[in-house]
């Protein structure tokens, strides 16, 4: 099975990709065809839908799986099956997503917002979102349906020049807390590679603190 196309991404690493893509709109991603599918007609009709379904490889994980996970919405002390959580470290490694189309543009190339990739994933399939048919309002939620709270986040740094689109992603991919479960200390610095930039954060109770950005090298 061959890639479609890779995706063009801000995720420069895995550390600091949302969970959950559509809690950060802003993060724009392009989908970026390859050469057998960088052809129009093999997304025309495509513009009439608001939302797409990519099937796509953990590409940084290797083979490595186990029969049981710890999901980090249990705070990562709770192991259950793999096939019942959305684990990366699968027996095939395949991540299934929904993003929104923003923009076709020449290419082609297709612009999406809430993708939770690492820049470079390989895609192997698209598909047209259909709400009458993909959307299931009484589906049981399972151990999602524990209330999940997002972090206040805080800049105790000058905002660098960025776009208010840009500042606004990487607001909204700290606020969902890319720490592991396990990681508690309040003292502690992270670095998030958020292109074009490193981040330096801490995270204290509820609040992510933004301590310094530099360029990404």
């Amino acid at each position: 099975m061959q890639p479609v196309a890779h995706i063009r991404s801000p995720y420069a690493e895995k550390f600091g990709v949302p969970r959950q893509g559509n809690l950060a709109p802003h993060v724009i991603s392009e989908i970026v065809f390859e050469p057998p599918y960088r052809n129009d007609d093999c997304i025309r009709g495509l513009e009439a839908f608001s939302h797409l379904w990519l099937i796509w490889k953990f590409h940084h994980n290797g083979e490595e799986w186990h029969p049981t996970v710890r999901p980090p919405r249990l705070g990562g002390n709770t192991r259950l099956g793999v096939f019942a959580t959305r684990s990366p470290f699968r027996p095939n490694g395949l991540g299934l997503s929904v993003v929104r189309l923003v923009s076709i543009e020449p290419g082609p190339v297709l612009r999406v917002s809430g993708a939770d990739m690492v820049d470079g994933t390989p895609i192997f399939d698209i598909k047209p979102y259909i709400p009458y048919a993909d959307s299931i309002p009484d589906a049981a939620e399972g151990f999602t349906s524990v209330p999940r709270t997002l972090l206040r986040v805080e800049w105790q740094t000058p905002r660098p020049p960025m776009s208010a689109e840009w500042l606004a992603a990487l607001e909204e991919t700290l606020a969902q807390d890319p720490r592991p479960a396990y990681q508690q200390d309040a003292e502690r610095r992270y670095h998030l590679a958020f292109r074009p930039c490193e981040i330096s954060f801490r995270v204290e109770e509820d609040t992510a603190y933004i301590l310094q950005i530099k360029p990404l090298t």
